[in-house]
Order: C-alpha cells, then sequence, then structure tokens
C-alpha cells in the first residue's frame, strides 16, 4: 500500500534505543516517512504544534509531560493529527485514559513491524487499532457490574456519610435541616439499594467499598 504522499510520522519515547529501533523499522516502508523522535511528552507538544504530522507513536509514560497529558494537548492543538498510545502498560485506567483523551489506537510494544505500519495507516485513515489487552479491558469494563451504591442520589449520599459518622436520624436531620421521617425514608433507599437490612451493615458496606471515595 502506498500513497502520494507518505505519511508523516512523529515517535515519542524517553528510551532513545526504543526510537532508534522504530526509525530502523519504519523507515523500511516507503509509505511511511518519520519526521521527528523525542524523548518526552513536552517536546511531542512542541513539536506536534510546530509540524501537525499525521500520526503520533505515543508512549505513555515519560518525564516531564506524560503520554495522557501531551495526548491531550496535541488533540487540542492539531486535531488532524492522530494518536497512538504504543507502550508496554495494560491497566485499565491507562488504557480508558488514553482512549477517553482521543487515542485513535493503543498497541503494545510487542507489536510486530508489520502490525506497526499497518495501524499507522488506519489511523492516517480515522480507523482505530486495539492491542488484544486493550480490547479486553474495554470488554470487560462494559459487562462489569456497576459498582455498590452507585444509583444512590445526592442527598441518600448526604445522609449515608452522616450515618459514617455515627450520627442517628434526628441528629442528621438536624444537620440537613430536613425532618426525621425524610431522614428515615432516605435511610430506607439506602439499605434497599445497598441490598441490606441494618444500618450498622450498610455503613460497613460503604466503607468497605469506598463508596463515598
Amino acid at each position: 500500500m502506498t500513497t502520494s504522499q507518505p505519511i508523516r510520522v512523529v515517535l515519542v519515547d524517553d528510551h532513545s534505543m526504543v526510537r532508534k529501533g522504530l526509525v530502523v523499522l519504519l523507515e523500511e516502508y516507503e509509505d511511511l516517512e518519520v519526521i521527528d523522535e523525542v524523548g518526552d511528552g513536552q517536546a511531542a507538544v512542541d513539536v506536534c504544534r510546530q509540524d501537525c504530522p499525521d500520526v503520533v507513536l505515543m508512549d505513555m509514560i515519560m518525564p516531564r509531560m506524560d503520554g495522557l497529558t501531551a495526548l491531550k494537548l496535541i488533540r487540542e492543538s492539531c486535531p488532524q493529527t492522530q494518536v497512538i498510545a504504543l507502550t508496554s502498560y495494560s491497566d485499565e485506567d491507562t488504557v480508558q485514559e488514553a482512549l477517553k483523551a482521543g487515542a485513535i489506537g493503543y498497541l503494545m510494544k510487542n507489536i510486530t513491524g508489520d502490525e506497526l505500519a499497518e495501524a499507522i495507516r488506519r489511523a492516517h485513515e480515522g480507523q482505530s487499532t486495539l492491542a488484544p489487552e486493550a480490547t479486553q479491558i474495554l470488554i470487560r469494563a462494559t459487562t462489569r457490574p456497576p459498582a455498590l451504591g452507585h444509583d444512590l442520589t445526592d442527598r441518600e449520599r448526604e445522609v449515608l456519610a452522616l450515618m459514617i459518622d455515627g450520627l442517628n436520624n434526628r441528629e442528621i436531620a438536624d444537620r440537613l435541616v430536613i425532618s426525621s421521617s425524610t431522614v428515615k425514608n432516605h435511610v430506607s433507599s439506602i439499605l434497599s439499594k445497598l441490598e441490606t437490612t441494618s444500618r450498622t451493615q450498610a455503613v460497613a458496606l460503604a466503607v468497605e467499598h469506598k463508596i463515598l471515595d
């Protein structure tokens, strides 16, 4: 696959040997051109603001400015530039935050040269490529049952916080300037949503599952 103009690529990784290896690797493909390679997120942002490359291969964990922060800034200043996370980390938070920040792909560093080249081409066309590890994380996230207490209202969360502090219904009513019967209704709803029958157990569950954190 070739295009009339090579796809302009910037490499971002804090390990010089990784960058040099990627340069050598991508030089094998006539339709790809590495226009710069830098060692931290701030340098990546500066290069992209100046040259607006077609695709950026971005490590996530770097000094001075991490990949996630750089990714957000690049997408803001160069919306036409596509960013692929190329990393050794596949934890759930990093994957989800990278995709939320605008990464079009999430790949592991054990990818083959042909796979990486194809991912760059797909990114240039606006198509996503995800490593199997990232795909599994997204599947688990979408099929995971809702967290305990997710359906508590703001007022119920206020009441629960005061229950954790050891206040009884009358004290909670005084604190929130509402009637004791209203507090009783809130407590009953809290117990129902937490699938428990006692205040003590509700408080224990709230602390154990960090519902109010």
